[in-house]
């Protein structure tokens, strides 16, 4: 709860929210490598708050005695998808309720998972921006994941780029 009320009263305070989207499953790290370094971009240039479904699953993790879930895919198939769905609630919320805009690291790894694809279309569906880093070749990208997106981007110093422009104060 005390992150909950952390993500109102930055709203409180016009802070821009952003959900970091991209692989994880089926990512090496998790995908974390790329969060933690946009994270702290977005705290030092735009005050942007983060929420980081890595740590956030972490955290969920440990509040459901969890942390050991990813095995349980293969020795406890009903303990594991109990947690996935508490995994899967709480980022459906965040991108439809709290997230101001959604930035999206497309590669190979999203490929065999489903979580990206789903965090994508809902932002859509909500109207949020989407900023896709796109990594895949132009044939590999889906058409419904690009008619999804705000705008693409081939790197993230062009991503940087433009959300200087767009939400930058000075």
């Amino acid at each position: 709860m005390v992150r909950r009320e952390w993500i109102t009263s930055a709203k409180e305070i016009n802070s821009m929210i952003v959900y970091l989207s991209g692989a994880m499953e089926f990512a090496e790290g998790e995908g974390a490598d790329w969060r933690r370094e946009i994270t702290l971009w977005l705290a030092e240039n735009l005050e942007h708050i983060v929420i980081d479904p890595v740590i956030e699953s972490d955290k969920l993790a440990m509040k459901h005695n969890a942390l050991g879930f990813r095995k349980w895919k293969e020795e406890n198939h009903e303990l594991y998808i109990d947690f996935i769905q508490k995994a899967v609630d709480y980022d459906i919320d965040a991108v439809l309720n709290k997230a101001d805009y959604l930035i999206c690291l497309w590669n190979e790894s999203v490929f065999k998972g489903a979580g990206t694809h789903g965090e994508v279309t809902l932002a859509y569906y909500a109207g949020k921006p989407i900023y896709l880093v796109n990594h895949v070749a132009q044939s590999d990208l889906s058409g419904w994941i690009e008619a999804c997106k705000t705008e693409m981007f081939n790197n993230f110093d062009q991503l940087k780029t433009h959300l200087l422009s767009a939400y930058s104060n000075g």
